[in-house]
């Protein structure tokens, strides 16, 4: 018995791929799309700052956020994402420059002005926040075909290319008439929106899941994008 149970150890274990544990089945078109069908848009929101506003201002901010809210007849998830700021290009701006500019005194104070950042850097961590809104859609699930029906759909793979296609652009104009319903709440705020584009929600998954080498992989400029 003691033989028997030392042969079941020693016997390797294969691990799952970590895609297994991942709800995200592909991205495509602006859209994430999940492993039971439902889709997703991921949109990015600027700040404003609150306490810099008037008491009317703040008590306008405040009535049409509630009545946005109010407005909303599916749910969203607010994303708050923080990470370390990289200093590095800003670092090699101010090299550039203090290199570059003829005169002495200049050269001087960008060299102590460069000093300053750097230590700063090393003795505390500079986070930067980006706010994102996510804009589920999710259709009622059908009742699963029977064995002739997956055996047409085998016989006629086109035709059924074809419908899954007519399927995804209804079910993705849908969830953009919601991109479009937020935008219009939240912009009368003073917010600025952009909903992210294929490439933008690749790299923001992948930091997601990959922490550790999070500062390697760069997002795209969130004041750089097509605010609406």
């Amino acid at each position: 018995m003691e033989i028997l149970h030392e042969d079941k150890l020693t016997k390797k274990t294969t691990t799952a791929p970590t895609q297994k544990f991942l709800d995200v089945a592909e991205i495509k078109e602006d859209t994430v799309i999940l492993k039971n069908g439902s889709l997703r848009s991921i949109i990015a929101v600027s700040s404003i700052n609150y306490d810099l506003k008037s008491t009317d201002e703040q008590d306008a901010i405040i009535s049409q956020y509630q009545t946005f809210l109010n407005s909303l007849d599916f749910p969203i998830q607010i994303l708050i994402s923080s990470r370390k700021l990289d200093m590095k290009h800003y670092l090699d701006f101010l090299d550039n420059k203090e290199k570059e500019h003829p005169g002495e005194l200049m050269r001087l104070q960008i060299s102590e002005y460069k000093n300053f950042i750097r230590q700063l850097v090393e003795v505390s961590n500079i986070m930067e926040k980006n706010f994102y809104i996510v804009v589920p859609f999710c259709a009622i699930e059908n009742i699963k075909g029977g064995f002739l029906s997956n055996f047409l759909n085998m016989s006629n793979p086109k035709k059924n290319i074809v419908e899954k296609r007519e399927v995804f652009e209804t079910y993705k104009s849908q969830l953009f008439q919601r991109v479009d319903h937020i935008s219009a709440g939240l912009s009368g705020i003073g917010l600025r929106l952009a909903p992210l584009k294929t490439q933008e929600l690749i790299e923001l998954l992948y930091n997601s899941y990959n922490p550790t080498v999070f500062n390697l992989s760069e997002l795209g400029d969130v004041e750089k994008m097509d605010f609406k």
